[in-house]
């Protein structure tokens, strides 16, 4: 490393422990109100609960951003929230405007609200509150969106970005040979570990996944096969002793987060020029719906991306349109031209 790189790196690093310092002063000062008292009380308790990690994160998150509205607006105690300020709020986050300029999806902005809602319920039911200041907040009604797919030509160009001459290439398309093989959330192939993987039986087996429910899935012998070449050739030359078992690492021997997972894939998804934008999930969707396409049954599905309900799963029937249009040319009895009995084969549209 040259002694101007290593300069930087100091430095940036110096910077980064200066904003820590000063974001942790921010959070002792932050959390010092008795709205934020309470809020590390709640959080404790769905933590005992068994809620994930990374639900717990989120929700923190997100409901930090109302204490720091709060706290703008000099709500300290849960006494002074009331409906009306509540629905400021909400406009705020109508208002609320990204670092680029862009305002809050109306999903985000939903799920900024439910989990208040949920809070004040908790607030009311252990008598913190005389009564719920939000059970009559009209949530933002979120639109039906339908998840973005690739057809299979479009997959395999994916597939084909990483530069598989190189080692993390031939990481990355072991990574993605999963997505599209098994269709994993992206935190469960993060999760995976070496034992997870099955080969004898093409198996792999996902540890607390969504719910904190585990489930085996197959792996089909391409993604195997990708797999064996990175265990053989390119994990070995990154992994760090101990070795805890992670099945995927960076390029510095440590596990991936879902960020950078998301980063990566997303750039190899632009890269094939397919026309679609995307990321870990997009390789979910195609499975699901290219497998309904090929004859698979629901339930099936269902079992394979570990929903719990049915009515989930069923998005992929509204997505594969290329079945149904197959599926109504066969039974509908007026779908198909019949050029010998049709009247309308019969005209001739000349010029006026």
């Amino acid at each position: 490393m040259s002694r101007r790189h290593h300069e930087k790196n100091t430095a940036q690093k110096a910077k980064e422990r200066q904003c820590a310092a000063l974001t942790a002063r921010k959070l002792r000062t932050f959390r010092t109100t008795p709205l934020a008292t309470l809020l590390e009380q709640y959080l404790q308790h769905l933590a005992v609960k068994g809620f994930a990690e990374s639900t717990l994160r989120l929700r923190r998150v997100h409901m930090e951003m109302f204490l720091k509205w709060c706290r703008t607006n000099r709500i300290t105690t849960p006494a002074k929230i009331t409906r009306t300020s509540l629905e400021s709020y909400q406009r705020y986050l109508f208002q609320y405007r990204k670092r680029d300029g862009q305002p809050l999806a109306v999903a985000s902005q939903h799920s900024r609200l439910a989990p208040l809602k949920v809070w004040f319920k908790w607030l009311t039911h252990r008598k913190h509150i005389p009564q719920d200041p939000a059970t009559e907040l009209e949530l933002p009604r979120v639109g039906y969106k339908l998840p973005n797919v690739m057809n299979k030509d479009d997959a395999e160009r994916v597939l084909s970005q990483p530069d598989v001459r190189k080692p993390l290439g031939i990481r990355d398309r072991a990574m993605l040979e999963i997505l599209y093989s098994s269709g994993l959330r992206r935190t469960e192939l993060l999760q995976l570990r070496l034992y997870d993987v099955d080969q004898n039986h093409g198996l792999l087996t996902v540890r607390q996944g969504k719910g904190k429910r585990d489930r085996v899935v197959p792996i089909g012998e391409r993604a195997l096969a990708w797999l064996d070449v990175y265990l053989s050739s390119s994990r070995p030359e990154i992994v760090r002793k101990p070795d805890d078992g992670v099945l995927f690492l960076t390029s510095n021997g440590v596990p991936f987060t879902p960020n950078h997972l998301s980063l990566l894939a997303r750039r190899y998804v632009k890269a094939a020029q397919i026309g679609k934008s995307g990321a870990c999930h997009i390789f979910r969707h195609t499975m699901a719906t290219l497998m309904l396409e090929g004859g698979a049954d629901i339930r099936y599905i269902q079992a394979m991306l570990g929903h719990v309900r049915l009515d989930t799963t069923q998005i992929y029937t509204h997505v594969s349109i290329r079945k149904l249009k197959q599926v109504h040319a066969t039974t509908h009895p007026g779908a198909r031209l019949d050029a010998q009995t049709d009247e309308v084969s019969q005209l001739q549209i000349g010029p006026e």
